[in-house]
């Protein structure tokens, strides 16, 4: 059934408001979304579960190496289940073409034979939509249009502008051969973007500040914010003036290089001035996978790092803090949602806060990532003062609550793909 068909069979809510029919959609990502270790895996998760419950979803993702491949017990609102083999990535033949090709490394990483006879093997036409998880997977536009027998409605899941956070880490990284790669990859990142922003179907950003810039780039492209989110019920507290918030905690995957950088940078340069002057604090390094140099910081007196943990919740109940001392990166900190849902103040570094709807010195403390004693007194005025900190926690919480959770941000997707799908042509 195509499309055109599809939007005649309208339906009328509970409130009045005329709501398109069932749909088939085609999520297609470039990451397994559970277990939900990371931001994005967590924004696969609940966009894809949203989006069942207008229609019919077919997930088809890479799967993560050691991992069990999901099945409907995982996803229990997908209709169909599809796991793939990801790809070798970072390889040598990947790199070589990476400079003298014409795709950049992070495309060529997820280009997969495997994953295009998964595509081959779906049931024909009729998707009314294709959500790509990430411009990752651009390379699978052209064959799912011969899949599928017609040119399909694609939109993007910008988790962050790509070509931007590639800069950043040009910027930052100390070796010269990284930094050329990168501004390489930069370069052919941004001239992707600009292909995709003319010609895919519609975009989803996580923030306004991003919106701006795209439509900069692009001023007729059809783009919706769609924020990262929080589960505000799983993160809840039964008491968030528990007695023994000794804490720092700082949580996030540590093998992605901005969190990697940022550990590493705050536990050698801020936490000895932070330890010697508050004692009987301690940093917790929160985060699957952690790299040998992640790991090698808890030798540094007062600090630990846990690797992979069942559930982050029992941290942040000891927590008297959160810490987001990011220096590069892109898009918008689920772990900053988590700590404010949690009841945890949040120290952040300008970058780390980037694009969430915080008020500095109201919902969130800033400090600059450079300067150590920064974070030393925004640390102390916390220690110094319950009043304060729970006058930012609950302020924070307030805020994820009216802002950021799933649950409203789940609806604003439908709402943006259901007035999208009833554009003709």
């Amino acid at each position: 059934m195509g499309l055109r068909r599809r939007i005649l069979e309208a339906d009328v809510s509970a409130n009045g408001r005329e709501r398109i029919g069932a749909v088939r959609i085609l999520f297609l990502s470039p990451r397994q979304c559970c277990p939900a270790l990371s931001g994005a895996k967590l924004r696969d998760y609940h966009l894809a579960r949203a989006l069942a419950r207008r229609g019919e979803l077919t997930y088809v993702y890479f799967t993560d190496a050691g991992e069990e491949a999901l099945t409907a017990e995982d996803l229990p609102f997908a209709a169909r289940v599809v796991a793939v083999p990801k790809p070798r990535v970072y390889g040598p033949w990947n790199l070589v073409r990476g400079i003298a090709g014409k795709w950049p490394l992070p495309v060529l990483n997820y280009t997969s034979r495997d994953m295009m006879a998964a595509l081959a093997q779906l049931d024909g036409p009729g998707y009314d939509l294709v959500h790509l998880d990430s411009i990752h997977m651009f390379r699978y536009v052209k064959p799912l249009e011969q899949i599928l027998g017609e040119p399909p409605r694609v939109t993007y899941d910008w988790h962050n502008i790509e070509s931007e956070a590639m800069r950043r880490y040009a910027d930052s990284t100390s070796s010269r051969a990284r930094r050329v790669y990168a501004n390489i990859t930069t370069s052919k990142l941004a001239a992707l973007e600009r292909t995709i922003l003319a010609d895919a179907f519609g975009h989803l950003v996580c923030s306004e500040r991003e919106s701006a810039q795209l439509r900069r780039i692009a001023p007729g492209a059809r783009i919706a914010v769609v924020e990262n989110g929080v589960d505000c019920a799983y993160f809840a507290t039964e008491s968030r003036s528990a007695p023994n918030r000794h804490r720092i905690v700082y949580v996030g995957r540590m093998d992605y290089y901005p969190n990697v950088e940022a550990a590493i940078g705050f536990a050698r340069r801020t936490w000895p001035l932070i330890r010697d002057q508050m004692k009987g604090l301690m940093l917790t390094i929160v985060g699957a996978n952690p790299t040998a140099d992640v790991e090698a910081l808890a030798s540094i007196p007062g600090v630990e790092v846990t690797g992979t943990v069942p559930d982050v919740r029992p941290y942040y109940r000891e927590a008297l803090a959160a810490v987001v001392p990011l220096r590069t990166g892109g898009g918008t900190r689920l772990k900053i949602l988590e700590a404010m849902a949690a009841g945890v103040p949040v120290i952040s570094s300008p970058l780390g806060a980037e694009g969430l709807a915080v008020n500095p010195g109201s919902d969130i403390l800033i400090s600059d990532p450079d300067d150590p004693q920064s974070w030393a007194r925004r640390l102390k005025e916390l220690v110094q003062s319950e009043e304060r900190r729970e006058q930012i926690a609950t302020r924070a919480l307030q805020l994820v609550k009216a802002r950021y959770d799933w649950n409203t941000l789940g609806q604003r997707l439908l709402d943006t793909y259901e007035g999208w799908l009833r554009i003709p042509g």
